[in-house]
């Protein structure tokens, strides 16, 4: 379901893309063998589309084609004047011709696993997938705002004082392409709010910081396939996207050390289940409190996804254990042994290749959080965050255990961890705790 911000973005999207559409079928398209070339180029990309961190899509070179377009001016020395509208509808048609060959796909949900998770992804049609309606949203919208703000002054003559070959026009360029991808990232911020639960503040943060890695190089591909375009014509197109295409496979290869990442952290985080030392699906249900709690307090993706492979693996220090703790239990252990056993868990992470900071996040997760620990430094929030979390579902587990129903569980439990609120337990944390209702999978 998307929520009210989302389908805010989609109308407005859709009314621009019906409005450019209806003006350009009334008036006719200017230039139709540019129009096309920068068609079949978008549609092209958003067919070659890669996967970033935060499991968010982008399709660089439509991107870069279509801001391409929308700052184009001469064409091999000759003035274009498709104008802001045509801009729009070039790009709305290019989307449209990606989604094509998924509308004869039928849309089929993951098959369950044992465990009753839908972790096999099945391949679904652009049209089904919200990730693909909001990229083509914000792609509708930035383009049309840079296609705004240098299609009438282009057009108007007031762009002609700069010399396409001086500095002052490449400067223009910049700025009008710098502003197109602050509102591509704003954009992307509401919507990741919207849909995901995040603090919008966290969320621009990241958006923002995306832009020096692949937002940079569709910021300078299009640009630079706008400025080529004046003196060698639509053979800029291929010749300067296809460095984009090779950073593409670069990320590609990232993605998929991404995936081992994961893998890695999945198996050792149901070693300690299927040893028998923690209750099935503890680490999990961990993990989601820690990130619930994570959104809480304002981490951004990147934080949230490193607390979150911290979570699943705080437990594994247990398997040096000679018994098991009764139930996985560590939060009713001594303080002292309590470290013992994050340090063991973090010694071993540190030697799977996942981040450093996981390993570290782990091994201070028992550290009491009233200060520095042996001279080592703050505790970081990480560690706090999964202190409480994983302490919230162990009283859970043993309330459970008495027969006590789930509300009654759910409020024995954070009334246990307020006693220790900046003692034990961060204070913060535990009041983030009591906002979200400490919600987990069962």
């Amino acid at each position: 379901m998307c929520g009210p911000t989302a389908r805010a973005v989609h109308a407005a999207a859709a009314a621009l893309l019906a409005l450019a559409l209806g003006t350009v079928a009334v008036r006719g398209v200017a230039e139709p063998r540019v129009a096309l070339a920068f068609t079949g180029l978008i549609a092209l990309g958003e067919c070659v589309r890669i996967t970033l961190p935060g499991d968010r899509e982008q399709a660089p070179i439509g991107a870069a084609g279509a801001l391409a377009y929308a700052l184009l001016g001469p064409l091999r020395g000759v003035p274009t004047a498709h104008g802001t509208l045509q801009v729009v509808a070039v790009t709305g048609a290019g989307l449209l011709l990606a989604w094509l060959p998924g509308l004869a796909l039928p849309h089929r949900p993951g098959r369950p696993d044992r465990s009753g998770r839908t972790d096999r992804p099945v391949r679904r049609p652009a049209w089904a997938d919200p990730a693909r309606r909001d990229g083509a949203a914000r792609r509708l919208l930035a383009v049309g705002f840079a296609a705004a703000v240098f299609q009438p002054l282009y057009n108007g003559g007031l762009v002609d004082r700069f010399s396409p070959e001086g500095p002052a026009y490449g400067a223009f360029l910049t700025a009008v392409a710098a502003l197109a991808a602050l509102c591509d990232a704003t954009l992307a911020a509401l919507l990741r709010r919207s849909e995901g639960g995040l603090r919008f503040p966290a969320a621009l943060e990241d958006e923002l910081r995306s832009l020096f890695g692949i937002g940079s190089a569709i910021v300078a591909t299009g640009m630079l396939v706008s400025l080529a375009a004046g003196e060698v014509g639509l053979w800029a197109l291929p010749l300067f996207c296809t460095p984009l295409l090779l950073a593409q496979v670069s990320f590609r290869r990232a993605a998929a050390v991404r995936a081992t990442t994961g893998q890695t952290i999945a198996s050792l985080a149901r070693a300690t289940e299927v040893a028998g030392y923690t209750p099935h699906g503890h680490a999990r249900r961990v993990a989601d409190t820690a990130c619930a709690l994570g959104r809480e307090l304002g981490l951004g993706t990147r934080e949230l996804a490193l607390l979150e492979y911290a979570a699943l693996m705080h437990d594994v220090g247990q398997l040096s254990l000679v018994e098991p703790v009764p139930d996985g239990a560590t939060a009713v252990l001594p303080c002292a042994e309590q470290q013992r056993i994050a340090r063991l868990g973090s010694e071993v992470i540190s030697r799977t290749g996942v981040p450093r900071q996981v390993a570290e996040q782990v091994a201070r997760l028992a550290d009491p959080c009233t200060g520095p620990a042996g001279g080592e430094g703050p505790v970081p929030l990480a560690a706090r965050i999964i202190r409480v979390a994983n302490a919230h579902d162990d009283l859970l587990t043993a309330a459970r255990g008495r027969g006590l129903g789930e509300a009654v569980g759910r409020l024995e439990a954070l009334e246990v961890i307020r006693l220790g609120r900046g003692r034990v337990y961060d204070a913060r944390v535990v009041d983030a705790l009591a906002r979200v209702g400490g919600q987990a999978r069962g």
